[in-house]
Formats: structure tokens, C-alpha cells, sequence
């Protein structure tokens, strides 16, 4: 089995993800804080992470064993 190694932008998008899970996780208190603008942060923070995920495609997909 070979180990891949991930780009940074991996990584960078995993960590932003994370943030936007403690996010929602913790919606209630940054809600009654921010108010509409808790929900928008949480929308920015997931499209980064997701876009930060895609941009990480390798040319092929791993082979199956």
C-alpha cells in the first residue's frame, strides 16, 4: 500500500472545515452575538473548505486492491 501525500490546499481545507463544524456546533450563542451574519459565516467557511478540498484532485484515482 503507498501512502499519498496531500498539498496543502488538503489540508488548509480539512482545518477550514473543522472551524465551520465548531461553527455550526456552536451556532445558538453566535447567533444571539451576530445574528444573520453567523449563518453567512458559517456558508463562507464551508464554500472555502469545500473549494480548498476540490482544488486538490489528483490526475487518477487511487487503484482499488
Amino acid at each position: 500500500m503507498s501512502s499519498s501525500k496531500h498539498s496543502r490546499n488538503f489540508w488548509l481545507g480539512n482545518g477550514v472545515l473543522a472551524v465551520a463544524m465548531l461553527t455550526m456546533m456552536f451556532m445558538g450563542p453566535l447567533s444571539n452575538a451576530l445574528g444573520i451574519w453567523a449563518a453567512v459565516m458559517w456558508m463562507v467557511l464551508a464554500a472555502i473548505g469545500v473549494a480548498l478540498l476540490m482544488s486538490d484532485k489528483s490526475d487518477e484515482p487511487p487503484a482499488s486492491d
